[in-house]
């Protein structure tokens, strides 16, 4: 759930389209290439690739409802997608629609992008997209949020949700400099690097101290005597870096995604001494592992790695930051975690992928899980020389890969709302702790 900056394209028709930008979503991925294009891939459902169809894909593939559009950003939510064109001043979403989360009125799914005409003409510098709720940034440092907020995690005051872009007032006479959104939590960061937090707080993911929700913007206690000029979320943990480059984590530890060495909550924000020595340059938050990028190079990742999305070459846990290794000694220069995957492009003009692949999120035109970085070949310098792209207009690879109900949903013990009971196993199921209510929203 990384938040994209924008990211002007560069000149078509080369043999290979150098990757800008990537970005990972629950179990689909998207990339944008030099020349505004856009690519997705991975499980295609509820349209979160814009194909114009509900079908996977197992390689990236151009969407073509964006050609012509001068699209500079684009930023995966769980399931959805949005992006944005600088010279149409327009932001485009699509995919998933319950809660609003797409910004146009309504909890339509949408399989082809659709301009969100609240926010029309307006110069966006950043998007961010948690699970079920959006905000943008404008260049004046407004902030707009949208779609589910019944834990207040779109600042607007209340817990009902928001089916149009809302601006946030609170946040009046304070420019922000940086957003991002988690499950159901946002944190920012404003221009003079104070850091803030709202929504749901049960693991003191909004930095205040407490396990309380905040329905409007509250500001973090600067103790830690820096200015913040970075900030990410992952599912129900916060991580936020410095200007002098220091990493500070806080919220949900479970899976040892803080990376302190304990797998204990922290409710305010803590500084990650093993990575003291290091300027950090990039974080991005998974669905319960961390990644950090530093300055010269090196990736770092640590938390839950049950399907190696930590990519370290293993599947167990890690509460420490570990390095990762990459051919060549490449280094990184943007990564993105997704919920069980992750993206990484290289200074060599490399894009690889790791973790989760069941509906071919890691585009290597297989249904794998990876844990280690793999090329995709399609859109890296280093692949095999084929630079064929398909396109939405082409027939999707057959063999998607069926699971059961069991394997798609992944239940967080002891969190199940009030108001929505655990499906009891039976002969017509067969699957046990799936939740009958908002159980999408928490698919493997």
């Amino acid at each position: 759930m990384r938040d994209s900056e924008m990211a002007d394209g560069g000149t078509s028709g080369s043999p290979l389209r150098p990757v800008l930008l990537v970005s990972a979503g629950a179990s689909h991925s998207v990339a944008l290439l030099s020349g505004n294009i856009v690519v997705s891939w991975g499980r295609g459902e509820d349209g979160q690739l814009g194909h114009g169809d509900a079908e996977d894909r197992y390689y990236p593939t151009q969407v073509t409802a964006l050609d012509g559009l001068d699209v500079v950003s684009v930023i995966c939510g769980a399931d959805h997608t949005t992006a944005y064109s600088k010279t149409q001043l327009q932001v485009y979403s699509w995919g998933w629609g319950d809660f609003g989360r797409l910004g146009h009125g309504n909890s339509s799914d949408l399989f082809i992008p659709q301009p969100i005409q609240a926010l029309q003409g307006m110069q966006i510098k950043q998007i961010a997209c948690g699970d079920s709720h959006c905000l943008a940034l404008s260049m004046e440092g407004d902030v707009w949020s949208w779609g589910r907020n019944q834990n207040g995690q779109l600042g607007l005051g209340t817990s009902e949700d928001s089916l149009v872009p809302q601006k946030i007032q609170a946040f009046q006479g304070v420019p922000i400099k940086m957003v991002a959104a988690g499950a159901e939590h946002t944190v920012a960061v404003s221009e003079d690097g104070e850091l803030y937090g709202w929504g749901w707080g049960r693991y003191g993911n909004l930095g205040l101290g407490d396990r309380n929700d905040r329905l409007v913007p509250q500001k973090v206690n600067s103790s830690y005597g820096e200015k913040m000029t970075q900030v990410a979320c992952g599912w129900r943990h916060t991580i936020s870096v410095t200007s002098s480059g220091g990493l500070y984590t806080y919220g949900w530890s479970k899976y040892g995604q803080l990376g302190h060495g304990d797998f204990e909550d922290h409710l305010v924000p803590l500084k990650l001494e093993a990575l003291r020595e290091y300027f950090i340059t990039e974080i991005s938050g998974g669905w319960r592992h961390t990644m950090a990028l530093t300055s010269d190079g090196k990736l770092f990742g640590w938390g839950w790695n049950k399907f190696g999305q930590v990519g370290v070459g293993d599947n167990m846990d890690h509460c420490f930051p570990v390095q990762l290794k990459f051919p060549h000694e490449q280094k990184v220069v943007q990564i993105s975690c997704g919920w069980r995957h992750t993206l990484a492009v290289t200074d060599r003009q490399n894009v690889f992928s790791w973790g989760r692949n069941t509906n071919g999120q890691l585009g290597h035109g297989e249904a794998i899980d990876r844990n280690v970085p793999k090329l995709i070949d399609v859109l890296s310098g280093d692949g095999s020389g084929v630079r064929h792209l398909a396109t939405s207009m082409d027939e999707p690879s057959s063999g998607k890969v069926i699971l059961s109900l069991a394997e798609r949903y992944a239940v967080v013990p002891g969190e199940t709302a009030p108001g929505r009971p655990l499906v009891s196993k039976d002969a017509s199921m067969n699957d046990a702790s799936v939740p009958q209510g908002d159980v999408k929203r928490i698919r493997i």
